[in-house]
Formats: C-alpha cells, structure tokens, sequence
C-alpha cells in the first residue's frame, strides 16, 4: 500500500552542518528526530532556523544510537560528511578524520536500521581508483546488513543551483527498494546564472552598475570551497576559482559585508578593487539557500557554513527519489530486538 502523499517521513542527520540538506529533505518530506554536528556555530544555525528540531552538539564518533532510540528504524539516514581527500583512501592503514567519520556512518546503519541511506561527498570517492578499498569496505558492510546500494554523481547546477558543483552520492536501500529508485535527473529549465541569481541584491543599495554586472555575469558560479576552520579567512576558493570568478568581475580572495553601494566604481583598470565582492548572502543564493535562512557565527564563520554546506535543492531532489522508491514497497513494523 503507497504512503498518503500527505504523510511526513522521519529521517536521522549527521554531520548536519548548517542544515542545507537536511532543508532540502524537508521540503521532500522528511522531518528530523535528530541532527548532529560537532561545530557549536552550525548547531547554532539550526536552531535558529528551526527551534523545533532537535540538535545534538556531538562528535559523530562518539555517537551512540542506544542513547537516542529516536532514531532506531528511522525512513533515511543522511550524511553531509567531511571532504574525504584521495591519500586517504589509497592508505586506510593511516585514515585520516574524514574516513574515520565515514567509516562511522556505515557503523550506524547496525544500530540503527534505516529504511534508506543517503551520503553526499567529493565526487572522485564515486568512481576514482584511489578510493576503490573504501568503496568495497562500503559495499562489503551495506551487502551484510541486507542493502542495495548504488554510487551516482550530480550537478547542482542541473537542479536550480547556479553553480558548478558535482557531489558524489550514495544511496542504499534495504528490502530490495533500490530497484524502485530513480537517480534524479536535470531539470527542463537551463542553468541559473551568477548575474540572474544575484543581479536584484547586487543592486539593492543603489549601485549603478549592477544591471551592466550582471549581464556579463553570464555563467554559473564555480564551486563555492568553505576552506579550512582552522585557518586563514573567507574566500571563494583556490586559485583556480578566483580566477573564474575574475572572469564575472568578481573580487574571489575576499567576502563583503554588504552589496556594493552608490560610489563603488566599475573601473577594470582598478584589477580586483574595481571588481565585486560577494556577501555571505549571496553565497548562500549560490548555493541554493532561501533568503529566510540564517546563519549564525560571524562572517568567516558564516562565510564557512555556507561553503562546507549542501545546496538544499540538491537534497530536495535526493530526498523526492529516495520517498518514491520507500513509497513503493511495504515496510514491516520495526523488531523489538534492537541491540
């Protein structure tokens, strides 16, 4: 029997960080029973934005679903997790944090039993060889506990994001529902721009030059990097990136406090001072974030959030595929033997 559409789903998050997706989940139907992050600030951010939700400031490494039975049999659980970086994939004899936090998801799926997973990373861990022995040390524990999984690559900027920004995703579903899943697929409409996403707040303090930025701001944006929380402050990423952005006459080694004003010039003779820089809120149009979504922390903090986040549309997208295959098959009750 298919599920009302009407009918919420619950979902577990982890590595939470400032909500993108698990925002995204909830415009598909799934409520949190519980979201954790490690970072004081992103926990911060969710309740600001969602006071009801129950966040839990915890090292996903020193999780334990016994403590929080909420969370047993849960529809989803999903995962944001940490950039695992290729080294540390090829050497796990000397894994780093990242892997460490990846391996640990997979652990929880024995305590917890979702219906379904989902894990948002680098696309490299998809396919790359040099993440072959996580892949099969993935593909080796989901095989034990009975799920069908399936490793897939999107880009954002093919589901509303205006950014160039490919995510490797993870899905397994137990109970042979992986058969019902549909990998999402680019919508009919054309990629937003950088100059359309951002023209009307470039703008909004009465800058004269904001419709003539905007139009040569004809491309989606490179992917936007959160960068290290332990050093340096916010920029738009590598050197690779600012130069892209230089391209749409955008300053990319810095984060405005506010969009530029009256008096600012457009001189490209000026090099990175006659061009723009980007406020915290535009990033996070960037990255798919409603203008009502508020990040708490100051601006480097913010600016950080916002770069390590999921673009919610993105998760939205994951979420409306993942329901549908859930909603095609009937679950039985949740066992009592929970250990």
């Amino acid at each position: 029997m298919e599920e009302s559409p009407l009918e919420r789903l619950r979902c577990l998050a982890v590595c939470a960080g400032a909500g993108g997706l698990a925002l995204g989940l909830e415009q598909a139907g799934f409520d949190p029973v519980l979201l954790l992050d490690n970072r004081a600030v992103a926990c911060e951010t969710l309740r600001l934005n969602r006071p009801r939700w129950n966040v839990l400031e915890a090292d996903l490494l020193d999780f334990d679903p016994v403590d929080h039975q909420s969370t047993y049999d849960v529809d989803l659980l999903a995962a944001g997790l940490p950039r695992v970086k290729a080294s540390a994939a090829v050497a796990r004899e000397n894994s780093t944090e990242e892997i460490r936090i990846l391996e640990a998801t997979i652990m929880l799926m024995h305590g917890v039993q979702p219906r379904a997973l989902l894990i948002e990373n680098v696309p490299d861990l998809v396919s790359k060889p040099a993440y072959e022995s996580i892949r099969a040390y993935i593909a080796a524990e989901l095989e034990h506990l009975g799920y069908g999984h399936r490793w897939f690559v999107l880009n954002a900027k093919d589901h509303g994001v205006p950014q160039d920004r490919k995510q490797g995703i993870l899905v397994a579903f137990k109970g042979g529902a992986i058969e019902d899943f549909v990998t999402p697929v680019p919508g009919a409409e054309p990629p937003v721009s950088v100059g359309e996403a951002l023209g009307a707040s470039m703008a909004a303090r009465g800058w004269p030059y904001a419709a003539t930025w905007a139009a040569q701001a004809d491309h989606v944006a490179p992917t936007l990097v959160g960068g290290s929380w332990n050093r340096g402050g916010a920029d738009l990423g590598p050197t690779g990136s600012k130069q892209s952005w230089a391209r749409m006459r955008v300053n990319g080694g810095t984060v405005a406090d506010e969009p530029p004003g009256r008096e600012f010039p457009w001189d490209l003779a000026l090099g990175v001072k006659g061009m723009v820089a980007l406020t915290v809120a535009q990033a996070a149009r960037l990255q798919g974030f409603p203008e009502n979504w508020f990040f708490a922390g100051r601006k480097t903090a913010r600016y950080r959030q916002v770069g390590h986040a999921s673009p919610p549309p993105v998760g939205q997208a994951l979420g409306s595929a993942i329901r549908n295959a859930l909603g095609r098959r009937a679950w039985p009750a949740a066992r009592p033997d929970h250990h």
